[in-house]
């Protein structure tokens, strides 16, 4: 059983707009609105993979009803805590013409101390029923850089290993927690590190820091590719990843595929590069569907093994 927690949930509303430019009306040819939030979208690929998923974290509202009502329609178990506030919209603009996404994104709900005491609770019990928890997304108003961190610490004493990926101080302070996987994007690995990185060996020596630091295994991801280093034991392995050429139709959550897909391989008891494989197939397979995490498995298998992944060492 994979759980995941989703700090600031959203109703993901993705529009196509063919020539899109700021201050001029359009029209979309095509609206998609989906339960958001990176943890969701990563029990979206869990459940398409056949896997099960149970999300919790914060909602509120009737956004908040709405996000529930949906993920129980799409056969996703879901055990939130109700919070005070009103859940967040989130909308993207994807312009087919020249493959551009301009992203509004509300900031959430302001969670109050005893809203994130319920939820640390519920996680406390349902850690003890899991295999792996994935913890992912941003941080909503309230909440202090070190919320991550604190729950990460909670639940690894229950033995599910831990998935994260976050932004900035949370996903910096998370790391510290030695959280299982992490899966941070080029820009927040980056920002993590302190600099921008010029080469690929300054994302090699990037990713073996981020272990450095307390991670056990480290993928940063980036523009249909990754680089790992994956720990085998009491060693390490250094592998790019390439994602195979598709049309794509969103590029928005791939990374979130990528994710579903690799602790998907994990409780199958794939070897790492094979999970790696994987995620990176299911990625490829999100680019070719509308929605965040939304893949056909067939597609994943498919495309999986189009996957180029290469051992490398840092030079």
């Amino acid at each position: 059983m994979i759980l995941t927690v989703t700090l600031n949930p959203a109703l993901d509303r993705t529009m196509t707009v063919p020539n899109f430019q700021a201050g001029f009306r359009h029209r979309a040819t095509e609206t998609v609105i989906l339960p958001g939030g990176k943890g969701i979208n990563v029990a979206r690929a869990v459940k398409a993979l056949g896997r099960p998923v149970i999300a919790t974290g914060f909602v509120g509202g009737r956004k908040g009803d709405q996000i529930v009502a949906d993920l129980n329609g799409e056969g996703i178990l879901c055990d939130f805590v109700r919070v005070a506030g009103e859940s967040r919209i989130s909308t993207a603009v994807v312009d087919p013409e020249n493959g551009s996404i301009t992203e509004i994104n509300e900031q959430g709900p302001h969670i109050q101390p005893e809203e994130l005491d319920f939820l640390s609770e519920k996680l406390d019990y349902l850690a003890k029923a899991v295999d792996v928890v994935v913890f992912a997304g941003s941080v909503p108003p309230g909440l202090g850089d070190d919320c991550y961190a604190r729950l990460i610490q909670k639940v690894r004493g229950h033995g599910a290993k831990v998935f994260f990926y976050s932004y900035a101080d949370p996903l910096r302070l998370g790391i510290k927690a030695k959280p299982d996987y992490v899966f941070p994007k080029l820009v927040e690995a980056e920002k993590v590190i302190g600099y921008e990185f010029a080469s690929l060996d300054d994302r090699i020596q990037a990713a073996h820091r981020m272990r450095e630091m307390g991670a056990g295994s480290v993928v940063i991801t980036y523009r249909f590719g990754c680089v790992a280093e994956l720990a085998y034991g009491a060693t390490t392995k250094v592998f790019v990843g390439t994602m195979p050429k598709v049309d794509v139709v969103s590029p928005l959550g791939w990374g979130d595929a990528l994710v579903g897909g690799y602790a998907v391989r994990l409780l199958e008891g794939d070897p790492p590069e094979e999970c790696l494989r994987f995620g990176l197939g299911c990625a490829a397979a999100n680019l070719v569907r509308y929605g965040a995490g939304v893949l056909l498995p067939a597609d994943a298998e498919r495309l999986a093994r189009k996957v180029e992944l290469e051992e490398v060492t840092a030079a």
